[in-house]
């Protein structure tokens, strides 16, 4: 069986190494090419080109790496059609993956899967009727998903989130997390300025600015800020101008079992977070930590995002709990100020959050099969056939 798979950012790298881990599983025999991150160079993947040259957020981020991007694409379909393999999976990245399709389905018959669904649900419903020209199945993380995306022969089959099965920090290894830090019984605040170069430029700053109305009230709080490998060097930079005293984790030099072990330490020995939006806040909730979620784009990107959305929170524990006890500040509403508050909000009652972050890690699978074995399953009921219909 030949897979090809391809995924654009750390997020799809996690998701497509689960699901080769599901694939290998229940196929032995199961052989891969396409692109990924370290992920899936574990499970087997030699990637055709570096993954992180596809990580672009926003629509006007976008615009000065058309070309780039665009050629990519091309390079990538093309591969596709010459590999001729039994299924393509696409996973996350719609701005480059979906195009691929699309270019595939043209000009051959290859089966074409995408995984994670697009937010139909928040902001341009009929993507679901577009995609459903190229694309044959989709694996949602969401239960309220699959209704949304059944269109024409499209399938979609719910999945569960890879969040759920990601093993948590024990005890002890908390406890040494604290101990060999230096930071004790100290209150501890979790910063996440993002896993993209853009996200770091973006919020870095403000994140810093933020920070000191904090130490005012709590002068003991130590601060962590786990950085992705893709951006520890500018994560590092950035946090030398902060008015407070940070220590970063950086993955660099560490095996990917040791980076892991340490963010799993630090997000549930952390007594609160400062999050960029983004699939991250579900970590925080799976390590049961409260947060505070925060976001700033390009103000274009932001423009048309809030004139075409449909939902009014992004923040993944809120729509998933149908609750909206994680505070979210987004755009002109991300300000030092602002941040403060809110952290210190939260701070004061953190157990507000906990039902929310219980209900969300039910709804996605929590004590259920393994998400990646689960989308394996769905990949391959689609290829034979046996797919459920609404």
């Amino acid at each position: 069986m030949r897979v090809f798979i391809v995924a654009g950012e750390p997020s799809g790298d996690r998701l497509g190494g689960a699901l080769m881990a599901g694939l290998k599983t229940l196929r032995p025999d199961v052989q891969f090419d396409g692109i990924g991150g370290p992920n899936m160079a574990a499970e087997g993947l030699v990637s055709r080109f570096p993954m992180d040259e596809l990580s672009v957020m926003g629509l006007a981020e976008i615009l000065p790496r058309y070309r780039a991007l665009k050629r990519r694409i091309v390079e990538t379909a093309e591969a596709v059609i010459d590999a001729a393999p039994d299924v393509l999976i696409t996973i996350d990245s719609p701005d480059f993956c979906l195009r691929v399709a699309r270019r595939i389905k043209a000009k051959s018959q290859v089966r074409t899967v995408h995984y994670v669904a697009p937010t139909v649900w928040a902001w341009r419903p009929g993507r679901a009727r577009k995609m459903s020209r190229f694309i044959d199945q989709v694996l949602a993380l969401f239960p309220f998903e699959p209704p949304l995306m059944r269109v024409g022969a499209m399938t979609c089959d719910f999945v569960g989130h890879p969040v759920v099965a990601e093993a948590q920090a024990s005890d002890a290894e908390v406890a040494a997390f604290r101990a060999e830090t230096g930071i004790g019984d100290a209150p501890l605040l979790l910063v996440l300025p993002g896993s993209r170069r853009g996200e770091v430029a973006r919020l870095a700053h403000v994140f810093g600015e933020s920070l000191p109305p904090l130490l005012d009230r709590h002068p003991d709080l130590r601060i962590v800020v786990p950085a992705a490998a893709p951006v520890a060097s500018a994560v590092r930079e950035a946090v030398r101008d902060w008015p407070v005293k940070a220590l970063v984790l950086d993955p660099r030099g560490r095996t990917l079992a040791e980076a892991g072990a340490l963010k799993r330490a630090a997000f549930r020995a952390a007594d609160i977070a400062l999050a960029a939006s983004g699939t991250v806040s579900l970590e925080l909730a799976a390590a049961r930590t409260p947060m505070v979620i925060a976001y700033r784009m390009n103000w274009l990107t932001f423009r048309l995002i809030k004139w075409m959305i449909l939902v009014d929170t992004v923040t993944l524990v809120n729509l998933v709990s149908d609750t909206r006890v994680v505070p979210e500040l987004l755009g002109p509403a991300c300000t030092a100020p602002n941040i403060s508050s809110a952290l210190l909000e939260v701070m004061a009652v953190p157990e507000a959050q906990q039902k929310a972050m219980e209900i969300t890690m039910e709804r996605l699978g929590e004590g259920g099969d393994d998400p990646g074995l689960r989308a394996a399953r769905a990949v391959l009921a689609g290829m034979s056939g046996d797919v459920a219909r609404p």
